[in-house]
């Protein structure tokens, strides 16, 4: 009796001790047993169909897998990723909510008279998942097969209607730069997401398009779309036949689409840290590799100061482009 008893306690010491030992964890910062408590989730700042939708689905199941943990997508869209964006800053900082951003994220401070959140302050940077070249695209009803065609007819003071997947996004300011640029007077046409401006490009409701090179190939392969020109310096290895903005007539042209992963400020550093580790291995399996190189998306990977600096810059380079030309939320 006396023997049961003392095994008795010393399971209930060994039980205590592990509660303890994980409380020291979690005020320490450590990652601990992380994640073991709930479902993480992974909030695409946008409606379901566009590319950080996209994005967040080819990470989902290969993280699941990594982590030993369900991935669960959640599609919080509007206001170009700030609704989104605000929804996983008021999460617990827990490690069980992060959010997959665009380009967006990086002129929202200057577009927006207020945002929800301070884009420094508020976020915690966990991984620069890749870039990618933007593609103008045109709708087959449009009548314009090429880049030329379509600089030349604006010369003549022809007007174009383009959709992007809002205002200030970086295929808007792309647009609104080489319109800038070249002379042109296009009337822009934002839309709430990626998926919402495919449809209406395929069906011939807007004659012009530009997204990210993974949001438009699938459309571009089926024939459904014809690609025009790229925004990256170089031509993409996707698209080798589609030229570059630059190499047509504009030198020095260039402007990349790129998606990251966020956490809440207050997110354990370990936690911010072990989640950076499995993503970058994630994005070297070939599930995921693979899938992001034929939709034209260079990965990078990295530690969290490489997505911090790399927001930095583009807050930096955009804004001052957004203020410089007035453009705000209700138009240019």
């Amino acid at each position: 009796m006396l023997l049961q008893k003392i095994a008795k306690r010393a399971v209930l010491f060994a039980f205590l001790a592990l509660g303890a030992s994980s409380l020291v964890n979690a005020q320490s910062g450590s990652a601990g047993a992380w994640p073991t408590q709930k479902p993480i989730r992974l909030i695409a700042v946008f409606p379901p169909g566009g590319s950080v939708d996209q994005v967040a689905r080819v990470l989902a199941p290969a993280l699941q897998s990594e982590l030993k943990q369900n991935v669960i997508v959640e599609n919080i869209g509007g206001a170009s990723g700030v609704i989104g964006t605000s929804a996983m800053t008021r999460s617990d900082a827990d490690g069980y909510a992060f959010a997959v951003v665009f380009d967006t994220h990086g002129v929202n401070p200057s577009l927006k008279d207020k945002l929800p959140y301070d884009t420094i302050k508020d976020i915690a940077p966990v991984i620069l998942v890749g870039t990618s070249p933007m593609v103008l695209v045109a709708s087959k009803k449009s009548g314009i097969t090429s880049f030329k065609q379509l600089v030349d007819m604006s010369k003549t003071g022809k007007q174009f209607s383009y959709g992007s997947i809002g205002i200030g996004s970086l295929g808007h300011l792309a647009m609104a730069r080489l319109a800038k640029q070249a002379g042109f007077d296009w009337n822009h046409i934002p839309y709430r997401g990626g998926g919402p401006l495919m449809q209406d490009v395929l069906g011939g409701q807007v004659e012009l398009a530009v997204g990210s090179e993974f949001l438009v190939k699938p459309h571009i392969d089926s024939g459904g779309v014809i690609p025009l020109v790229i925004t990256t310096a170089k031509r993409s290895a996707a698209l080798p036949n589609v030229p570059t903005i630059s190499e047509s007539g504009f030198p020095g042209f260039s402007a990349p689409a790129w998606w990251g992963v966020l956490a809440p400020a207050k997110t354990p550093p370990a936690v911010v840290d072990a989640m950076n580790k499995a993503l970058n291995k994630v994005l070297k399996t070939p599930a995921v590799a693979d899938k992001f190189k034929a939709q034209g998306i260079d990965i990078v990977g990295g530690t969290t100061e490489t997505l911090r600096d790399f927001i930095g810059k583009q807050i930096a380079v955009w804004g001052k482009f957004v203020i410089e030309n007035n453009i705000k939320e209700t138009g240019q």
